[in-house]
């Protein structure tokens, strides 16, 4: 086996790695649980007025269940059914954010990972110097052969290769770029699999395609759907019914 058969091989193996992570991974269902109970907090509640009612209605079941069991009432087992639900709908409500937080925070995670520091062949006058990713600023020219990953977000100016972008567009076949035309873009974190390219760097460090994703992921704020609104609606109409229904 060749090293370019090599590399395709590792890259395969990384890529239905990636393919088999879950929704419902162990750490992120762990992690939204717990952040599903800290998020009673009413002042977090807050947040959402529909589930911050639900929970007030949940609290207030709860009151009434305890008074109910001390006067021996008749409405216990009413009640409990009552109560059960509304806390199971906030809790449950809690967990779905979380989990889609968690994820949210480990699709960063794996790009930070993608955009890890690299050592470059940066060419100074001539001959080859090995500095880290970081170092390299705009109009410095790199070195890339086969199996190393690509520094920087740049322009070939010399030279053709296959390079690995799933880690960017999910495309699992890799992609042909070579010098001139409007295939010569690379992007930094990148895996070239086979020959050789001159790249010039066009962006510096904190400015790379990965480095604006990043902020993204991070900072995007997700629009509910019709049917999460309607959900909503929904919960609320329910909560003011129990809440209004003699115990």
């Amino acid at each position: 086996m060749t090293d370019t058969q090599h590399v395709n091989e590792l890259a395969k193996l990384e890529r239905r790695k990636v393919r088999r992570a879950s929704l419902f991974e162990k750490e992120l269902v762990a992690a939204a649980v717990k952040k599903s109970f800290t998020m009673l907090n009413p002042a977090t509640m807050a947040r959402n007025p529909v589930m911050f009612v639900t929970e007030v209605g949940a609290a207030v079941s709860t009151l009434v269940l305890a008074l109910n069991i001390y006067q021996r009432s008749g409405a216990v087992f009413y009640t409990l059914w009552v109560t059960l639900i509304l806390w199971i709908t906030v809790l449950f409500a809690n967990f779905a954010e979380a989990l889609a937080e968690a994820r949210g925070k480990a699709q960063a995670d794996t790009l930070r990972k993608t955009r890890r520091k690299t050592m470059a062949r940066r060419v100074v006058n001539g001959r080859t110097e090995d500095v880290s990713s970081d170092e390299l600023t705009a109009g410095d020219i790199v070195y890339v052969s086969a199996g190393e990953v690509i520094p920087n977000d740049g322009e070939i100016v010399e030279g053709v290769a296959t390079v690995d972008e799933s880690a960017i567009t999910g495309e699992s076949a890799p992609v042909v770029r070579e010098a001139g035309g409007d295939r010569s873009g690379v992007t930094g974190g990148t895996r070239v699999l086979s020959d050789f390219i001159k790249v010039q760097i066009t962006a510096g460090a904190g400015e790379s395609f990965l480095d604006r994703m990043i902020a993204l992921v991070e900072g995007a704020v997700r629009q509910k759907t019709p049917n999460e609104l309607a959900l909503t609606v929904t919960l609320a109409g329910l909560t003011l019914a129990f809440l209004m229904v003699p115990g």
